[in-house]
């Protein structure tokens, strides 16, 4: 199945859905979610994958569904539908996600166990590797990229709080967004042209992330 855009009513979906997050509305569109967001959502990553993925991961489209056990938010559904190429959390991603604020696309280690963490520092700290990340991250803020992640206020354990890139050693995730609202593009075949030149630019910081951090040894 090739892509040719989300659905017509894709948006409306999800400004749906963020107005009644219940099982009545769920069950009452969900012919809409199947049609105009997941279908294409699936189809989407299909045409991606031949570029993007290979030795570095597999696509992977999101479940719907919230897990609300351990969270004080108890809404059932997820407010997006997210995808995703990645051959396991925290080493590199190739993100996308349609929903109300319309096309969101983003890269690099959203999420570092502990394990990944110490490799990232250990990268970070090293001219030869920590200078070049921060060549890559700079290089995207001035393409239009939001550099976001979890930060430490503090100077990280065992570092010199004098150190030159102290500012991306107390990253304990850090990663790189862009979003287009919603527009006639979202609905066409040139989604895909978007989708894929921003995944381009992230080509460098994702390399990074897979030699330099890779996949955890910890079970999640």
């Amino acid at each position: 199945m090739s892509f040719t855009g989300f659905g017509e009513y894709a948006i409306d979906f999800y400004d749906g859905l963020v107005v009644d997050n219940s099982k009545t509305y769920w069950d009452a569109n969900k012919a809409t979610y199947d049609n105009d967001v997941r279908a294409p959502m699936t189809a989407l990553l299909g045409e991606l994958e031949k570029e993007f993925g290979g030795d570095f991961g597999s696509p992977k489209v999101f479940r719907p569904h919230r897990d609300v056990r351990f969270a004080k938010d108890k809404r059932p559904y997820k407010d997006h539908c997210g995808g995703v190429i990645e051959s396991g959390r925290g080493a590199g991603a190739y993100y996308v996600e349609v929903g109300p604020d319309g096309l969101r696309v983003g890269g690099g280690c959203f999420h570092l166990e502990s394990d990944q963490l110490a490799r990232f520092r250990a990268a970070v700290a090293e001219e030869i590797h920590g200078e070049p990340l921060r060549d890559i991250l700079t290089k995207l803020e001035r393409a239009g990229w939001d550099i976001r992640g979890d930060r430490l206020r503090t100077v990280p354990r065992g570092f010199d709080k004098e150190h030159p890139r102290l500012d991306l050693l107390k990253y304990r995730s850090v990663f790189a967004v862009r979003v287009w609202e919603p527009d006639d593009a979202l609905h066409e075949r040139a989604c895909l042209d978007r989708v894929r030149k921003a995944w381009r630019q992230l080509r460098a910081f994702n390399e990074w992330a897979r030699d330099h951090v890779g996949l955890t040894d910890r079970t999640r």
